[in-house]
């Protein structure tokens, strides 16, 4: 359960975020709307062929295990990268704020979700022992 409500809350920041960045950068309710919406179902949509591919390369070289872990984490980002880039020159036609968004939006999330992974933490783990009948 907690992990289902760990999910849960980690995709409701990233919707967050994606809905912010592009609301600051349109002044538009709508655009950040879209893109609360459509950014992260991308990613989420992409993410298990992502994941896919990157298991079948560390399983033929198995030797390089760091440099692929590397690897595996710069391709994610790229693509978080381009989804964030897409969904706003889409949404706007600009190649300027595609280019924000692209460059902005992975770093806040890189920022955001381990402060939001440690909080969450802490609450379990402050309701661990009421759940348990412990006071």
């Amino acid at each position: 359960m907690a992990i289902a409500a760990k999910k849960l809350s980690q995709v409701t920041v990233h919707m967050g975020i994606a809905f912010g960045l592009m609301y600051v950068l349109t002044g538009s309710l709508a655009f950040g709307g879209l893109a609360a919406v459509l950014e992260p179902v991308i990613n989420v949509g992409l993410l298990p062929y992502h994941e896919r591919l990157w298991h079948a390369v560390r399983a033929r070289s198995a030797n390089r295990r760091l440099a692929l872990l590397a690897a595996e984490k710069a391709s994610q980002t790229m693509m978080h990268a381009s989804v964030a880039f897409g969904v706003m020159y889409v949404a706007t036609g600009s190649l300027a704020f595609g280019g924000l968004a692209a460059v902005l939006e992975p770093v806040i999330n890189v920022i955001a979700l381990p402060v939001h992974d440690r909080l969450f933490e802490r609450h379990v783990l402050r309701l661990a022992p009421a759940a348990h009948g412990v006071f």
